[in-house]
């Protein structure tokens, strides 16, 4: 749809909470109804704000769905990215430090939706998924790898990619999960396990496994 010159002005005058109004609105619906069924039309009036607004701000329907997405993804996470390393620091304290920025970045509840929509569009990769996985999420497996290279030299690539994935699956599972974790125990249950607690778990687990610490079962086996 064009922008007339009138319609310019009138979303030059909205301001920049309509954008976020909009990322919201467009968040919940194509949360519940997938981009297909979504109409641009009703995320602008559960917005709030004039249809022109969209094509201002995004272009079209795609532009909005692929911002959505990645909207999604940051209030599915918390924080910036991950600070850099200090010099010198050894491949076991920074895998400790990977761990305890994901879990920080991780922990607690997300907004239903956000979890919807980055499951929706995770289990059907479109071209939004490759904008998130592209600008955050690959970043983030690659400086892993880079981890697991250094603590594990010359370990073959299959396993150490395999060891990635057990260390991002334990920090996934609270996020993820959550909902069935509170229906299987309680939501009471859940919600004690509190940040430092699954950081500690998922760093000692994990260093134990790969033999940099103590195994979990220091008094042996019943």
């Amino acid at each position: 749809m064009a922008i007339d010159v009138l319609s310019e002005l009138v979303v030059r005058q909205y301001l920049p909470e309509a954008k976020n109004r909009l990322l919201a609105s467009a968040e919940e619906i194509f949360a519940e109804k997938g981009f297909d069924a979504a109409s641009i039309r009703e995320i602008s009036t559960h917005a709030g704000v004039n249809l022109a607004s969209i094509k201002y701000y995004f272009g079209d329907k795609e532009g909005l769905y692929i911002e959505a997405v990645k909207y999604a993804h940051f209030c599915s996470s918390v924080g910036g990215p991950m600070p850099d390393f200090p010099v010198g620091l050894s491949a076991v304290a920074k895998l400790e430090m990977f761990i305890r920025g994901m879990v920080a970045r991780m922990h607690g509840p997300a907004r239903p939706s956000s979890m919807k929509l980055m499951m929706r569009e995770m289990a059907h990769p479109g071209k939004a998924a490759h904008v998130v996985v592209q600008e955050f999420i690959q970043p983030m497996a690659f400086r892993l790898r880079s981890i697991l290279r250094e603590l594990l030299p010359g370990h073959p690539e299959p396993e150490l990619l395999m060891i990635g994935f057990s260390v991002i699956g334990q920090i996934l599972y609270y996020r993820q999960n959550r909902p069935i974790s509170e229906l299987i125990f309680s939501k009471g249950e859940v919600d004690g396990l509190d940040e430092t607690m699954v950081a500690d778990h998922i760093v000692r687990f994990c260093l134990a496994a790969l033999g940099f610490a103590e195994p979990i079962l220091t008094g042996g086996r019943p």
